[in-house]
């Protein structure tokens, strides 16, 4: 049978062997049965160019397989060693964080000082890479302790990317490959305004923040490193591929700029990492909601913070009692199969002296160590039902990297966030609900409601016709505010606000207004009842369209703000402003899974069992109305009626027959 795995990060070449032994008692005891090794460790693997040292991880491995301990082997190429850094500086990146912008032109790359110092299309980097990753894979791919597998380490563009030489001519190669000419790439940038025309793509120099700078050019910029990053990913992968059948898979932050979908594609099990604090724990049932939909099976929690984050001082609050053992129940209870806090044992020298972890480096246990044991002993009571079992969701909500590149170059709004936006204005009204977040490439069928608020870019990857096609099957699509206004170069429409959205709507644009005063009300048209509208403006003419809603006060009060359109079998609604969260819930005509306070996440599981699991996630006493007589398995009662959980409680909840 599956199981579920708890675990954390460890680091066994800062310890004696010795330690080794004691650590996976340890582990027994704090409910670890998986570990993480080996993803800074390259210097002890190759201490010298050529000479390899891996018979320490493979008396590791075999230590973890005798106490029946998983591990996720790790790629090292995030810390390349001094000795290679040094023999091949063309394989540090120059400008790749932000105290070392000013550098760029003058030749002179990162200095060795902490990590994440490669440069990502250095063809001597990619095959120091290729030779390590091929070593460690021949020697522990079919490895019975090495469960899965992990390349690098929250890979990202960091800072504003690479400004090396060979990134600068990659780049212009890049836009030389998509564009064609200079002249499409000047026409498609508008870049006749202030005569910023581009004579050859040789002209074309790589984008500063610290400069005002053209949004096409940036996100092109952006574009370029994160499809660098997709190729470095995937030339481990294949690699890993040839040697072993474990799942590979690379740890990331779903910030969405560097499209989950994109990196994961060749990839077998998507991997997240998370150092929310206990205030924003309930705000990580987003991520949970998109990293289910990337691969359509359960993904992998591979760090988040247990007690507090640190580097050379600890920050980000302690977790209150109860807050790490919810932190490990949400992403089981929606849809994930491992949870690994980062890290078993506190570090005894180096950058994050400070971090919490599951042990200290004396080797004596947290408190929160006892909630990790605690969630780690649930799972294996619930082991039947939590693997036999899945998140199904009628109700998706678009979340798009070019809108996150989008609104980082041409957020059109002040102080707008739109990955914030999502979370705590579309997703937070649906807590009592199962909700997929995807990305525009995903399939639609099977959904019944779709929602596209900010989705800047909507005719992209084929959504245009398939999300047409999907409405007009029968589908509900709440589309807005601002969706479909711009390219995917960061450049607005020209014969409409939209491209196309306007004539599927029914509606005619008459003002915009992108200017977040919340000052607004709406009304309900033709009957009683107002709302709270905010963060954008738009009022629109009916051009077959009807008015849900109508502006209630101000310039455009009368005019309608939500419209709906029947488009065959289904309708299209149109949001030109963001309604509070009941109105939200109200278009989709779908009930919660039970009635519950806005502290509580409810999770409906079904499959071979079916369960309802309740999650506390704000440290104050939350309740579920139920509709029957349940199960609460974690407690082995019989509950009914109202159901009241203590501050961080978790219940499973099966229904009686």
């Amino acid at each position: 049978m599956k199981k579920i795995y708890v675990g954390a990060a460890y680091y066994p070449e800062m310890w004696e062997e010795s330690e080794v032994d004691r650590d996976i008692v340890r582990m027994k005891e704090a409910g670890v049965n998986v570990v993480r090794i080996a993803e800074f460790a390259w210097g002890k693997m190759e201490p010298e160019e050529g000479k390899f040292d891996l018979g320490w991880i493979e008396h590791v491995l075999d230590k973890m397989q005798k106490a029946g301990i998983g591990v996720i082997m790790c790629t090292p190429t995030c810390t390349p060693p001094r000795w290679l850094l040094n023999k091949y500086p063309e394989t540090r990146s120059i400008g790749a964080y932000p105290e070392t912008r000013s550098v760029f032109g003058d030749g002179k790359h990162v200095e060795v000082f902490a990590r994440c110092h490669p440069c990502k299309t250095s063809p001597v980097m990619r095959e120091k890479n290729r030779i390590i990753v091929t070593e460690l894979a021949k020697a522990f791919g079919k490895h019975p302790a090495v469960i899965g597998w992990q390349i690098d380490n929250e890979i990202y563009p960091y800072g504003d990317g690479c400004y090396c030489p060979l990134c600068q001519n990659k780049f212009r190669a890049y836009l030389k490959e998509k564009y064609g000419t200079p002249e499409n790439l000047n026409a498609k940038w508008g870049m006749q305004r202030w005569s910023l025309e581009y004579k050859s793509f040789d002209d074309v120099i790589p984008p500063l923040r610290v400069r005002w700078e053209h949004p096409s050019l940036q996100t092109e910029w952006m574009r370029f490193h994160c499809a660098q990053i997709v190729s470095y990913v995937n030339a481990q992968a294949e690699i890993l591929h040839k040697y072993t059948s474990a799942p590979v898979g690379t740890d990331m932050m779903a910030t969405n700029l560097l499209s989950y979908a994109d990196v994961n594609e060749q990839l077998d099990v998507v991997q997240f990492n998370h150092y929310e604090p206990a205030a924003g724990l309930i705000r990580t049932v987003f991520s949970y909601d998109f990293l289910r939909t990337i691969k359509d099976k359960p993904f992998w929690v591979t760090e988040t913070e247990v007690g507090w984050n640190g580097s050379a001082y600890a920050e980000f609050g302690y977790r209150p009692e109860g807050a790490c053992y919810v932190n490990t129940w949400l992403p089981v209870a929606r849809g994930g199969e491992m949870v690994e806090y980062w890290l078993f044992r506190a570090h005894p020298n180096g950058h994050e002296l400070a971090h919490g972890a599951l042990f200290n480096t004396a080797g004596r246990a947290y408190r929160v160590t006892e909630e990790v044991a605690r969630a780690a002993a649930e799972f294996e009571t619930c082991r039947s039902l939590l693997t036999g079992s899945e998140v199904r969701s009628k109700i998706a909500i678009h979340y798009s990297s070019t809108a996150v590149i989008n609104s980082v170059n041409a957020p059109l709004l002040k102080d707008y966030d739109y990955r914030a936006t999502l979370i705590d204005r579309v997703h937070a009204a649906f807590r009592h609900y199962n909700v997929d977040v995807i990305e525009t490439n995903h399939a639609l069928e099977g959904y019944d409601v779709l929602f596209s608020p900010f989705l800047s870019t909507v005719d992209e990857k084929g959504l245009k016709e398939r999300v047409i096609a999907w409405v007009k099957a029968g589908g509900t699509w709440i589309v807005g505010p601002m969706s479909d206004i711009m390219t995917e170069y960061s450049s607005k429409y020209t014969n409409a606000p939209h491209s196309f959205l306007e004539e599927l709507a029914g509606v005619y644009t008459k003002y915009e207004l992108p200017v977040a005063n919340d000052v607004y009300r709406a009304k309900w048209a033709g009957g009683d009842g107002t709302f709270a509208l905010s963060t954008c403006y738009s009022a629109y003419e009916l051009k077959g369209a009807s008015a849900l809603a109508v502006y209630e006060n101000g310039e455009f009060a009368g005019l309608p703000v939500i419209t709906e359109h029947k488009v065959g079998k289904g309708k299209v609604i149109l949001l030109g402003s963001l309604p509070e969260a009941d109105v939200l819930r109200s278009f989709t005509g779908l009930a919660p899974i039970l009635p519950a306070s806005e502290n509580v996440v409810l999770t409906a599981r079904s499959g071979k069992e079916s369960a309802v699991i309740a999650v506390e996630t704000g440290n104050k006493e939350g309740v579920v109305v139920l509709d029957g007589a349940y199960k609460n398995v974690l407690r082995g009662m019989r509950v009914e009626g109202t159901l009241t959980l203590a501050p961080y409680e978790v219940a499973v909840l099966v229904k009686c027959k």
